[in-house]
């Protein structure tokens, strides 16, 4: 059973029924993007804990796999404590859907490096918090996803907005906000980190990514990493993955500052920014998630051509959509267009995404945007 039934949970659909699996997708509107593949669906609001729990119950799953954020959290080690798998744990999918306890959990408990950080739950306790981090800061919700609610502070007079953004865009019914410093790095990268049964904790090749407003809006591998950079990440993830515990693929992110390696936030789950294994990797990210889940052998990793990913985006709201240059798009040699079949649009949503390969990663980002730039989100 899918809890989410986004662009992410289509592609952890396709990879399970290959591998035989029946897939019950859920999510909070019908037709999402995981239920057009799925072999059943069931519409509820993902937030409340007796829904969840009673759609559960009634179909009784081998494993349940979370694959969004909004989602009742905590109703999930209930059905963990009668007997139902939850990937990875209930725990593990608690703590890292709350940015102040996987935080805490890297800062405190595991002391990894992480950006500078306080929680305030008023404006004013925002405003004494800020100002010791240093100008900018980054103000967010401790519960949110795909950046909502998140802003960049420039000065003092900037946090009053600030505050209404995270209030606004949080998860719930939460008023806490986690503020941080500004880190001026030089990359971001995602480290896909896979934990299996019976076997070593795994690493894809490393993927730069590029955000705006807190959401992926490209991505490419592999990054360019030195040696040490990567021992230092590959050592952090596993880390933190080894206290999560389960199995299956973790999306953890890090920030490259010269020479240091800090850690960001971390998604038990495919991670949007490896939408780019789907056209780099002999396996793909959700064939690999899938692979640890249902502990099958994972004999080697490879990224076989330098590649990239660019995101297509609706500047609109509309009730239905269709979509002009598709065509054009895939004039571009060695890409591939992935639109993801969501029924509606809004300003920012992503719809869809370009893959391409190339001789380099530069030839392969240019192939992704020029191709990307060609798709037009249209009134259906």
């Amino acid at each position: 059973m899918l809890l989410g039934s986004g662009e992410l949970g289509k592609e952890v659909v396709i990879a399970a029924q290959r591998l035989g699996c029946r897939v019950i997708a859920c999510d909070r509107y019908a037709q999402a993007p995981a239920m057009q593949v799925a072999d059943q669906a069931e519409v509820f609001a993902m937030t409340d804990a007796a829904a969840l729990q009673d759609v559960v119950r009634r179909h009784k799953p081998d494993v349940v796999i979370p694959e969004i954020e909004a989602l009742a959290v905590d109703a999930l080690q209930s059905l963990e404590d009668e007997g139902i798998q939850v990937i990875p744990t209930a725990r593990a999918t608690a703590v890292t859907m709350n940015r102040d306890r996987i935080r805490d959990l890297a800062s405190d408990a595991l002391g990894l490096r992480t950006a500078r950080f306080a929680y305030a739950t008023n404006l004013e306790e925002l405003r004494s918090a800020a100002i010791p981090l240093g100008w900018p800061v980054v103000v967010k919700p401790v519960m949110s996803s795909s950046g909502k609610g998140q802003s960049v502070v420039h000065n003092a007079d900037e946090l009053e907005q600030a505050w209404q953004t995270a209030v606004s865009g949080a998860r719930g019914s939460s008023e806490q906000v986690i503020v941080e410093e500004f880190l001026n790095f030089e990359l971001e990268i995602t480290l896909l980190t896979i934990r299996q049964a019976n076997g070593p904790t795994l690493f894809c090749p490393p993927i730069g990514h590029e955000q705006s407003g807190g959401d992926y809006q490209c991505s490419w591998q592999p990054a360019a990493l030195s040696a040490a950079q990567l021992n230092q990440a590959q050592t952090m993830a596993r880390t933190v993955t080894d206290n999560l515990g389960g199995v299956g693929l973790f999306g953890v992110e890090f920030f490259l500052c010269g020479d240091d390696v800090v850690f960001s936030e971390l998604s038990p789950r495919p991670h949007d920014t490896g939408l780019v294994t789907l056209t780099s990797q002999n396996l793909n990210e959700f064939e690999l998630h899938l692979r640890a889940v249902l502990g099958l052998p994972i004999p080697s990793i490879q990224c076989q051509s330098p590649s990239a990913s660019r995101v297509i985006l609706a500047d609109a709201q509309l009730p239905s959509v269709r979509y002009s240059g598709v065509g054009e798009a895939l004039e571009e040699a060695d890409s591939q267009v992935l639109l993801f079949g969501k029924p509606d649009a809004r300003p920012g949503r992503r719809m869809g995404v370009v893959l391409a390969r190339g001789q380099d990663v530069a030839e392969a980002q240019t192939k992704a945007d020029r191709a990307a730039g060609r798709i037009k989100v249209m009134p259906g």
